[in-house]
């Protein structure tokens, strides 16, 4: 049908009028949208989980833009280590952190201005945990501190528990400052999650699992 001369001459604004109207909409729509979601990157970085040094462990301690001073040292069974110009540091009880920061304010004390330190483990010293009684393969189980052990990882890599195991009464010997402690712990527990702590185990503990009483 076609339109009166009149409402023929209103069509061609109104049609624009009305194309404008929806691209002003589609625009606010556009505008509204949510931001994208934070990506990985934006993530904040994970904290770097600090190591307590132990004798036998191989350091290599490299002072920046100080390539003479630059060594590979051995911490000793007294848990020193010998640098150039400071001489022998004690680091007993530090972790790999402190260790930087302590040899940093030795220097900085008498020899270099603001110096920058940087301390990493080349080697760690070998541990071990023994776990004796009834388990498949008595014996040492070693580890690495970059992978912590537990009492059940342990006893799983001795073969894990005999039929004749008694698993609620595992016994833990552990020696802290000269002194063996020891600990009763009923496996079934940790086993179900129940238990109040997973047991990490430390150096030269010894687990031991008896046989049931019958």
């Amino acid at each position: 049908m076609r339109l009166p001369l009149p409402l023929r001459a209103l069509a061609g604004p109104l049609s624009c009028l009305l194309w404008a109207l929806v691209g002003a909409l589609g625009a606010g729509t556009a505008a509204a949208a949510p931001a994208a979601a934070p990506s990985a990157a934006d993530a904040p970085a994970v904290e770097r989980i600090d190591y307590l040094l132990q004798p036998s462990d191989l350091l290599h301690v490299q002072v920046f833009q100080e390539e003479d001073l630059q060594r590979d040292v051995r911490i000793s069974q007294e848990y020193s280590i010998t640098l150039p110009l400071i001489g022998s540091v004690n680091l007993r009880g530090t972790t790999l952190r402190e260790a930087e920061a302590l040899i940093r304010d030795r220097y900085a004390a008498d020899y270099l201005v603001k110096p920058q330190v940087t301390v990493s483990v080349l080697e760690y010293t070998k541990r071990s945990v023994n776990v004796l009684g009834s388990v498949g393969q008595p014996g040492a189980v070693a580890f690495t501190p970059e992978q912590p052990m537990t009492l059940l990882d342990a006893i799983a890599r001795a073969g894990g528990f005999s039929r004749l195991a008694d698993r609620q009464h595992v016994s833990l010997s552990r020696t802290v400052e000269g002194k063996v402690e020891k600990y009763t712990i009923n496996a079934d527990e940790v086993i179900q999650g129940t238990a109040a702590q997973a047991w990490v185990l430390r150096k030269d503990d010894v687990i031991y699992v008896p046989e049931k009483l019958f």
